[in-house]
């Protein structure tokens, strides 16, 4: 599964969200959500074979850390788009200064 179709499911959007700042365990990464601990192992599951997370153990614990490669990529296939926006907005920013009243 690619990154795209992992991060369109709103749950698991929201467990990148939730790791954008630091490592969780699954439990920590449960008491965010109103899912089930199984349903949350799940999600994390997908995240993974998606390469937007990596797990590491940490004695009897597994810590999810956010791998932002994936995020990467995303972020330079927006890069096409966002010039689009970006001259479009500049576009309607100098047609409004110029519609402005005085």
């Amino acid at each position: 599964m690619n990154a795209f179709a992992a991060l369109a499911d709103p749950t698991r959007a929201g467990i990148v969200e939730a790791l954008a700042d630091s490592g969780q365990t699954v439990s920590q990464i449960v008491a965010r959500f109103s899912l089930s601990q199984p349903s949350i192992s799940r999600h994390l599951r997908v995240l993974r074979e998606a390469g937007l997370v990596s797990v590491h153990p940490d004695g009897q614990r597994r810590v999810y850390r956010l791998d932002p490669a994936p995020l990467r990529e995303i972020d330079a296939w927006l890069e096409r788009y966002r010039r689009f926006w970006s001259g479009n907005l500049d576009r309607l920013e100098r047609f409004m200064d110029e519609e402005a009243p005085e």
